[in-house]
């Protein structure tokens, strides 16, 4: 049976005053998403604080990092800073982090950028000491959710894939690889039925299955989908017009037509809990109106 689905909204856009944040997020809300996520880039807001007042802000979405950037966190630190705002936003977080994947970034804040086998060998200690350090009741501050807040993993590779398989409650796929200047390459649809069915032969042994998430794009309410996807051609070097519509991280169409293509990769990859960008919050509204409680 099919999860229902739940909607984020990763905002991008760093807070310029608290009383502006708030409306944001209070926005966010009223138009139905159910978490509110925050990036771990430089130049966007610190995560936890930002965290802590849309919990403030708002009364029902969850609030989560979508993803933080392993490379930037001591564990221990972090599962401090994870604890502090579970309790501080009353179980609402949700702990998502990733390798992370801009080079640049790294390199201004003057923190060696690993290798890629490195940087998920970090990913790999630090969920594994934040599932450690989380779940130990002797540990200060406690968090409201036990045995831990769920954690979420983002990223395709086959490594990466097994250590969430191990530990996370969800899973998210950006549908697209990057360089090191943290450029987006898409998957196509086959590459991604690749890499999910990766997935599941690692979580085969699992009590439980996780929630697979999904990272939108590019969202565009059209009655012409072939003039939208023209737009992003140049994005996707090397696909034509019909692979560029294939693609499961562009959503494209009337409302109807993208409800039902969401509805057709939540039975064919299984994504049921999907993401979208901060720009494409007001547009794709509708299509989770269309979509709420199905």
């Amino acid at each position: 049976m099919a999860r229902p689905f739940r909607f984020g909204v990763n905002l991008l856009t760093p807070a310029g005053s608290g009383a502006e944040w708030r409306t944001r997020c209070r926005r966010a809300e009223q138009l139905g998403y159910d978490v509110i996520q925050v990036p771990d880039h430089l130049g966007t807001s610190a995560p936890f604080p930002a965290l802590v007042a849309a919990a403030e802000a708002t009364e029902r979405p969850r609030v989560g990092t979508f993803v933080l950037n392993a490379g930037f966190w001591n564990p221990t630190l972090l599962a401090r800073e994870a604890a502090g705002t579970d309790a501080l936003t009353d179980g609402r977080l949700e702990l998502g982090i990733g390798t992370g994947y801009v080079g640049d970034e790294h390199d201004r804040a003057g923190i060696e950028f690993l290798s890629a086998v490195g940087r998920v060998d970090h990913l790999r200690h630090t969920v594994e000491e934040l599932d450690r350090l989380l779940c130990d009741e002797t540990g200060l501050p406690r968090s409201a959710q036990k045995p831990r807040p769920p954690l979420l993993i983002g990223g395709n590779g086959d490594r990466v894939l097994q250590l969430a398989a191990r530990f996370a409650e969800i899973v998210a796929f950006t549908g697209a690889v990057t360089d090191r200047a943290g450029k987006l390459a898409p998957l196509t649809a086959g590459r991604l039925d690749e890499r999910v069915a990766a997935y599941r032969r690692f979580a085969a042994g699992r009590e439980s299955p996780a929630e697979l998430n999904l990272l939108i794009q590019c969202v565009r309410i059209t009655r012409d989908r072939r003039a939208a996807v023209r737009e992003v051609l140049p994005r996707t070097p090397g696909l034509n017009e019909d692979q560029a519509l294939a693609l499961p991280l562009y959503v494209v169409g009337t409302v109807g037509q993208m409800a039902e293509q969401l509805r057709d990769q939540r039975e064919r990859y299984g994504f049921s809990y999907l993401t979208v960008l901060e720009r494409d919050m007001e547009a794709f509204a509708p299509v989770l109106e269309e979509l709420a409680g199905s």
